[in-house]
């Protein structure tokens, strides 16, 4: 898998866990549309680099244990640097398309040109 994708599945879950600390991993894989293996894998790699904290929520014997995330400010400063990786990549892949546009628009142009040449 490219390193890509498993950073932007890492922003994904720690854009998800800031804006609610109180979601699990089922409902984390569902919403982002990643296997549920997949979310443990990632959750259990941002606990164990210190980006993520888990939380029980049911201290109970009887009580079935909740867990909940939040992020650490490591995971904060992580959020930022990925995001702004993010950000780049898809500001070079746009810069891209658009002189691919222009390059075929600029070849449509010619085209043009040399068949109304052609033509008279």
């Amino acid at each position: 898998m490219s390193e890509h994708k498993l950073n932007e599945d890492t922003l994904k879950i720690i854009k998800e866990i800031e804006s609610c600390s109180t979601l699990n991993q089922r409902f984390l894989s569902t919403k982002l549309g990643i296997s549920l293996g997949k979310t443990n894998y990632l959750l259990k790699e941002l606990i164990k680099k210190g980006l993520v904290k888990i939380h029980n929520f049911s201290h109970g014997k009887n009580k079935i244990i909740k867990v909940g995330y939040s992020l650490t400010p490591k995971g904060i400063e992580e959020r930022l640097r990925l995001t702004y990786h993010f950000l780049k990549r898809k500001e070079l892949e746009y810069d891209q398309l658009k002189k691919e546009w222009e390059d075929m628009t600029k070849g449509v142009q010619i085209y043009q040109e040399n068949k109304e040449a052609v033509e008279l």
